[in-house]
């Protein structure tokens, strides 16, 4: 069992002798708004109990959803700065409004995520790599409002000490989902897709993980364009289950580079985001449904690779486990399901773990895990050199 290497939630006044009550927020690459998870846990190290005692989700407006986009597209740093203040006001607000619904005791702490609006772990400047990522939603405006301690900012340290700061999310499903005796895969489908490999039996350390590609985004993207704004995602495959896969675009998608570079690896909109849509609908000029089509096969077909060509290899996994918006496409499952028919494919909420809040559960965690001074990330999940704690402590 890991032993805490120094105790932030002593300073705080956080009993670890006792059950903590945690908010966990979370926003996604699929812009589509700001999740909350109320978090009771006991116990300490690797050995905590987790119970999820209420959810509350806060959805972007259209105005909102627009404006990140731009932002993350053509933004200046006039833009960076408002939205960086306007989405702690937002975070605050979800917080307070879970807090309000659910009547917990109390409040411990909240780990607060942010919105991602750049991911560049390979990036240069004058010939040197800096690594970069940037999370919004500034915590010490959430500290101020909901009035207690907020970790956030979980992925500079990881940068700094050589990772690529994603996934973040590998300990905690080994936290929750790991089996003695069968090797597991959790999945995630939000904007992009994550998996962490939690072999059977395995500590920390042995988890590997990484980003296979696409989930939701490029979908969403075309769905979102296609129909104007009316529309910013494929409900329930709707367009997908109504179109053809194109064999020459899925082939040509399926080129893509970041899907032969081996773990650990990561990614985001910069790669598949509005540029790369855009490139696509204007080379193929294909009607929605055989686009979602295509894309929707993207997803499933690049999950599958990259189970095929870095993991089954070495572990011979028994069950998969999905959580995000993806679980919720059926068309998206039937296709993974079809791709690795010898793998046993789940919802996380066979496990207790609701799809739709399991990476806000995970900041929870993970606040916890820093406040205990345990690391959050490996070198087989992020590549960081050494195992590293993930976050930064803002006061109320």
């Amino acid at each position: 069992m890991s032993k805490p290497a120094f105790s932030l939630s002593q300073c705080l006044g956080v009993s670890l002798e006792r059950e903590r009550y945690i908010v966990g927020l979370m926003a996604g690459t699929s812009l589509d708004g700001i999740d909350a998870a109320l978090v009771k846990l006991t116990g300490v190290g690797d050995q905590i109990q987790v119970q999820t005692l209420a959810t509350y989700r806060s959805p972007y407006t259209s105005e909102e959803r627009t404006g990140l986009q731009r932002l993350i597209c053509e933004g200046n740093l006039a833009d960076l700065c408002a939205w960086d203040a306007y989405l702690g006001e937002r975070f605050a607000q979800t917080a307070l409004e879970l807090i309000q619904r659910a009547q917990p005791p109390r409040v411990d702490f909240i780990g607060s995520h942010g919105q991602t609006v750049w991911h560049a772990p390979e990036a240069t400047l004058a010939g040197m790599l800096v690594p970069n990522s940037l999370q919004i939603g500034q915590p010490d405006v959430i500290a101020a409002r909901v009035g207690v301690p907020v970790v956030a900012e979980f992925r500079t340290r990881d940068l700094a000490y050589g990772g690529q700061g994603a996934p973040l999310v590998p300990i905690v499903d080994w936290l929750l989902l790991r089996s003695e005796t069968e090797h597991r895969v959790a999945l995630n489908i939000g904007g992009m897709a994550n998996v962490s490999v939690l072999p059977a039996g395995g500590t920390p350390d042995t988890v590997v993980a990484f980003d296979t590609g696409p989930g939701n985004a490029l979908i969403d993207l075309a769905v979102e364009v296609s129909t104007q704004g009316s529309l910013t995602y494929d409900k329930h495959g709707g367009y997908a289950s109504e179109g053809t896969v194109v064999p020459e675009l899925l082939e040509w998608l399926m080129s893509h580079p970041y899907l032969e570079l081996p773990p650990p690896k990561s990614t985001g909109r910069e790669t598949f985001g509005a540029d790369y849509i855009n490139t696509i609908m204007r080379a193929f000029q294909l009607k929605l449904p055989s686009l979602a089509a295509t894309l929707t096969e993207f997803t499933a077909a690049s999950i599958e690779h990259a189970l095929r060509r870095f993991v089954l290899p070495e572990y011979p996994i028994q069950r998969m486990i999905v959580s995000g918006g993806g679980v919720h496409n059926p068309v998206l499952m039937a296709r993974l399901r079809a791709r690795l028919p010898e793998v046993q494919i789940v919802s996380s909420a066979h496990y207790g773990i609701d799809p739709d809040f399991k990476e806000a559960v995970a900041f929870a965690v993970l606040a916890d895990r820093f406040l205990q001074g345990l690391p959050a990330t490996y070198p087989s999940t992020t590549g960081v050199r050494q195992p590293t704690r993930a976050g930064k402590l803002a006061l109320p």
